[in-house]
């Protein structure tokens, strides 16, 4: 009797996915995405807050007094349709860099990067199921906003290939913004620099871009002047410019010059482009995955020589010599009186070459300084128009608040990550020491970044924007602000105990805090008044001052923590809303003494209140001795 024997096969080929699918890490994403109650919890939230900007925009542009025309309801369309997508493309490239670099940064402090690359996995299966898997809540959320706005359409003045173009500008946006991302934390090792070298490469890309425009003003100077007649230089620049930035490619998809601007593929050649540049950061991310990682330094063990030992020796020098072989290599450095604020600025706690953020911070800084030296009025009857030094500081101030609110929460979040935090817990160190060399080592490692604002500031009071009196309410908000930054990483990074939520609430609260209070400022320029919508700015107000609270709170709850909710977003509104009281024909402008007075105290108040329990005991601020699993 003949029995038949199947081939046999290798076990790991039934597990091995094929060359075309995307690999476990992102099969494992899909899966467990879905438990996650903050799936649902942020979709709910996001149509919420969608909701209500459009009523915002409403109450903003008409009110509720008066019947709408025809007319009407297609403005108000034309009017939603780009309040959304502009709010989507602040938000979707920075999020979309911010989760892809957390999804490698994570593992890399918690030492499991490592055994990831143990595996069988491919090069290609960790570094596309990474950045997919990461990016499924973005695109999530954007699959969500495509039905919104395609009800703009039946309301006129929206085209249906202005909502398909955005959906491939927000998508092509957020996967370059996720690649690079991704790259920068395969790149470098410690969290701090992956987030603080993404935010300035994408806004230095940015700067670059816009730069394009000096380069085709002096193309087409010399094409006037008889090199090359006939050549439109302007219009070209203009065309390569919508190409490359995401902004200029949805100014052109919102304000179409003509039916014929729709169908020049200048926003197609944006989403090509934006593709072309994930496929090369994701080739080279494959590339050098094994070659970049591990990281780090090789450990340099000491050997004594075969014939060091004498044994006619002491036992006391033979005992010295033996713990002399397994000291750490180098020349002993002495501790200083603080451990903390040593380790902060005496080592390489963040990394080996932190000059590399520095440099390219002030990059940024001097590009936007020499832009806004060649935009300065000239000549005896030139006009300064005060509202000029907001597009100088407030790009420069968000940015340096940032970065020292990343320096913040990863000074906390990769001791937890290392499980030397919870050491600390058995040490003779004290919480005002921990605390206050946290702080130390923070202003020390980002003084850098924040001297430019404050330059920045003495500049445009010394080319007569605004008097010494205003300039030292400006430097002591902007010092409150920088401090604030930090003590809300430090807060927030010893009371959330899952990193990747940490970083997220915590550089969130800053991108929100100020994005949230411009795009207010915008609708309020649109309509040209505060009184018509005030309702829906108060209803805002509400939205921002519970979302505020629950990052402030967390699980170890406060009435000052509370109050300083109720008292952060209404100040910063107040101040932006202060600055355009005023005529900018006539210069006119209210008392900067009161915005100095509400901003100053409500965020100090803030200072103090998360400051009190984390300089009391530790066990206050941290919810767990162990920290908890990703889920």
């Amino acid at each position: 009797m003949r029995v038949a024997l199947e081939p046999t096969l290798d076990p790991r080929s039934l597990d091995k996915p094929a060359p075309w699918k995307l690999g476990p890490i992102f099969n494992r994403e899909v899966l467990i995405g879905p438990r996650r109650i903050r799936h649902y919890f942020t979709r709910v939230v996001f149509l919420f807050v969608l909701w209500a900007l459009t009523m915002t925009v409403w109450q903003a542009a008409f009110g509720w007094g008066r019947p709408a025309t025809l007319g009407d309801v297609a403005y108000f369309g034309t009017l939603v349709f780009r309040v959304m997508t502009a709010l989507l493309l602040l938000v979707v490239p920075f999020f979309s860099a911010l989760f892809a670099a957390s999804s490698i940064t994570t593992e890399k402090d918690r030492r499991t990067f490592v055994l990831l690359l143990m595996t069988d996995l491919t090069n290609r299966e960790i570094v596309v199921g990474k950045l997919l898997g990461s990016l499924l809540e973005i695109f999530t959320l954007i699959g969500l906003a495509m039905p919104v706005l395609a009800m703009t359409i039946l309301l006129g003045g929206v085209d249906a290939r202005q909502v398909f173009l955005m959906f491939l500008v927000l998508s092509g946006t957020g996967l370059a913004a996720g690649s690079l991302g991704l790259l920068v934390a395969l790149w470098r090792e410690k969290t701090f620099q992956t987030l603080a070298l993404t935010v300035l490469f994408m806004v230095l890309y940015l700067i670059l871009v816009e730069a394009l425009g000096l380069v085709g003003y002096g193309a087409g100077a010399t094409a006037l002047g008889g090199s090359s007649p006939g050549t439109d230089w302007g219009t070209l620049v203009a065309q390569w410019q919508v190409r490359l930035s995401p902004y200029r490619a949805w100014q052109s998809v919102v304000e179409p010059v003509s039916e014929q601007s729709l169908n020049s593929g200048l926003a197609y050649q944006f989403v090509g482009i934006m593709l072309l540049l994930s496929v090369v950061l994701n080739v080279l991310g494959i590339w050098k995955l094994r070659v970049w990682n591990p990281s780090g330094e090789p450990i340099v063990q000491r050997e004594a020589p075969a014939n060091e030992v004498d044994p006619e020796k002491d036992i006391t020098a033979s005992s010295e010599k033996r713990r002399d072989i397994h000291a750490a290599p180098g020349p002993v450095r002495e501790v200083g009186p603080n451990p903390i604020l040593w380790r902060e600025i005496a080592t390489r706690a963040y990394g080996r070459r932190p000059l590399l953020i520095k440099a390219a911070f002030l990059l940024i800084f001097a590009l936007i300084f020499l832009w806004v030296y060649s935009e300065l009025p000239r000549g005896p009857g030139a006009r300064l128009d005060r509202l000029f030094p907001i597009w100088g500081l407030v790009p420069v101030t968000v940015l340096s608040l940032l970065l020292i609110n990343a320096q913040g929460v990863t000074s906390v979040t990769s001791e937890r990550d290392l499980k030397s935090l919870e050491l600390l817990l058995v040490t003779d160190i004290t919480p005002p020491e921990f605390v206050l060399g946290k702080l130390a080592g923070i202003a020390w490692n980002t003084k850098e970044l924040s001297i430019p604002p404050l330059l920045l500031a003495c500049a445009y009071s010394y080319w007569g924007y605004y008097g010494i009196e205003s300039l030292i309410y400006i430097l002591i908000g902007l010092l409150t602000l920088m401090a604030f930054s930090a003590v809300l990483g430090l807060h927030i990074g010893l009371r959330t105990e899952k990193t990747r939520l940490a970083i997220g609430y915590s550089l969130g609260t800053i991108f929100f805090l100020f994005v949230g209070t411009l795009i207010c400022v915008y609708i309020i320029a649109v309509s040209g008044a505060f009184g018509a919508q005030w309702t829906s700015f108060i209803f805002f107000l509400v939205i921002g001052i519970g979302g505020l609270a629950l990052v402030l709170n967390g699980h170890k709850p406060s009435s000052a923590l509370y109050v300083a909710s109720g008292v952060c977003p209404p100040a910063i509104f107040y101040m932006v809303l202060s600055t355009l009281i005023g005529d900018p024909r006539t210069g006119k402008a209210g008392d900067p003494l009161w915005p100095f007075l509400v901003v100053v105290t409500a965020f100090g108040f803030t200072i103090t209140a998360m400051l009190v329990p984390m300089l009391s005991e530790f066990d206050v601020a941290l919810s767990s001795s162990i920290p908890a699993k990703e889920d």
